[in-house]
């Protein structure tokens, strides 16, 4: 039996909401520990002690390459289940909700208020059942300010992702990508800045 558009009742019952397929990589205690310690250590860190943060979260299991910056205010909700590339920065209020993994190329730039979502439900599933996805940034994005990158979605080198886009999809390598949802806009050129002796 199909619902109606015209139904007044909900179409879901959250007392059949059922996370216990759901595998969070650690213990129940080590996620605790982890919440405790970045709710007190990484708001405590002043913006320049990004050694201390990258060590933090190597010590929890976070793949972090070399001269990494981590704002103090960034969250991550499994940091084992996360991997950044050399010299990339994490901008404040970035939130990586990393129910599944997330791996952010070298020399990548996710600014600030900006979500990257491996998360989300079933909306035709009356128990309104979890569903999780990866998300694969390439080696040189940009993503701007307060951005929304969806569950399942991978972004391709040197792309930029302009401020406030949502990304429910793909973006190919090399664009400057615009808008909800976000789409491809035109070519990303690089101003070349050798130098050519005469």
């Amino acid at each position: 039996m199909t619902k109606t558009e015209t139904s007044t009742e909900a179409w879901v019952d959250l007392r059949k909401y059922d996370q216990s397929g759901f595998d969070r990589g650690k213990p129940g205690w080590l996620i605790l520990l982890w919440w405790l310690v970045q709710a007190i250590a990484f708001p405590l860190t002043p913006h320049p002690f990004n050694n201390i943060r990258c060590g933090i979260l190597r010590l929890f299991g976070a793949k972090i390459g070399q001269g990494v910056i981590i704002r103090p205010t960034a969250r991550l909700t499994y940091p084992w289940k996360v991997a950044i590339g050399d010299y990339s920065w994490i901008g404040d209020d970035v939130v990586l909700y990393s129910l599944d993994r997330i791996e952010i190329g070298e020399h990548c730039v996710i600014s600030q208020k900006s979500y990257l979502c491996t998360g989300s439900h079933d909306i035709h599933d009356p128990a309104f059942g979890l569903q999780t996805a990866p998300i694969a940034i390439a080696p040189g994005v940009w993503v701007a300010t307060d951005c929304f990158i969806g569950p399942g979605v991978a972004i391709g080198a040197n792309t930029v992702v302009g401020a406030r886009s949502s990304v429910f999809s793909d973006l190919p390598a090399a664009q400057i990508c615009l808008g909800t949802p976000c789409r491809p806009h035109s070519p990303r050129n690089l101003i070349s800045t050798k130098i050519i002796d005469n």
